[in-house]
C-alpha cells in the first residue's frame, strides 16, 4: 500500500510591521495658552467685569507655572481687557459707556461707507451673508449667545471686506474683541435684542440684494447706532 505524502511544512504567518507611533501634538507656548484661556473667558463673560483673577488660580486652570501667567496678563492689560494689581491679581475691566460710544462711532464711519460701496453686491457676498444669517438664527434658537455674537460680527465684517480696502478692513478687525464683548453683554442684558438683530440683518441683506445703497446705509446706521443709546443709558 503506497505511503501517504508527507504533510506540507507549515507556512509561518507574516510578521506584522508595527505602525509608527503618532507624533505628539505640539502645544502652543504656555503664555499663549493662558492668554487664550483668559481672553476667551472675558469675551464670553465667564469672567465678567469686576472679576478678580489670581495668578495661582489661572496657573492651576491652564496647568502651567505662574511665570507664563504673568506674561499673558501683561499682554491682556495692554489690550485694555484687564488691569493688573501687584500682589493681588488682575481685575477684568467692565465695558464702559465711553468704550461703547467710541466703538459705535468707529463702526458707523466704516460700516456706512462699506454698505454704500457694497452696491451692486456681488453674488458671492449675498450668498455668504445668507449663510451667516441662517447660522446666526440657529445659534440664537439654541441659546448660544456667544456663538451668535461671533456670527453677528462676521456678518458685518464680510460687508466691510467686500469693499476691497485692506486698510479699512484692518481697522475694523481691531474692533473685533470689543465688538464681541459688547455683543455678548447686550444679548444677556437685553434678551429681546437678538430677534431685532436678526430682523435688521435680514433688512440689510434685502437692501444689498435689491441694489438699494441708501436703504442699506440707513439700516446700518439704525442697527449700529442702537448701541449709542445703550451707552447713554437710554435703553432699559
Amino acid at each position: 500500500m503506497p505511503s501517504s505524502a508527507p504533510p506540507a511544512p507549515a507556512t509561518a504567518a507574516p510578521t506584522a510591521t508595527p505602525s509608527p507611533a503618532p507624533a505628539p501634538v505640539k502645544q502652543p507656548p504656555a503664555a499663549d495658552r493662558v492668554y487664550a484661556h483668559v481672553k476667551q473667558g472675558v469675551l464670553d463673560r465667564r469672567y465678567e467685569g469686576g472679576t478678580l483673577l489670581t495668578e495661582g488660580e489661572l496657573a492651576e486652570a491652564v496647568g502651567v507655572s505662574r511665570t507664563p501667567v504673568r506674561e499673558a496678563l501683561l499682554r491682556l492689560e495692554v489690550e485694555g481687557l484687564i488691569k493688573l494689581y501687584p500682589k493681588k491679581g488682575a481685575m477684568v475691566l467692565p465695558v464702559s459707556a465711553q468704550e461703547i460710544a467710541d466703538v459705535v462711532e468707529t463702526r458707523l464711519l466704516v460700516e456706512e461707507h462699506a454698505a454704500r460701496k457694497a452696491v451692486p453686491a456681488p453674488p458671492g457676498l449675498i450668498a455668504r451673508l445668507e449663510e451667516l444669517l441662517a447660522q446666526q438664527k440657529e445659534q440664537a434658537a439654541a441659546g448660544d449667545l456667544a456663538a451668535a455674537a461671533v456670527t453677528d460680527r462676521c456678518f458685518h465684517a464680510e460687508i466691510v471686506r467686500s469693499g476691497g480696502n485692506a486698510i479699512l478692513s484692518r481697522l475694523y478687525d481691531q474692533l473685533r474683541d470689543r465688538q464681541l464683548r459688547m455683543g455678548v453683554a447686550v444679548m444677556h442684558s437685553h434678551p429681546d435684542r437678538i430677534a431685532k438683530t436678526l430682523t435688521e440683518h435680514e433688512e440689510i441683506l434685502h437692501a444689498l440684494r435689491s441694489g438699494d445703497a441708501e436703504a442699506a446705509v440707513e439700516i446700518v446706521h439704525r442697527h449700529v447706532g442702537w448701541f449709542s443709546h445703550l451707552a447713554r443709558g437710554e435703553v432699559r
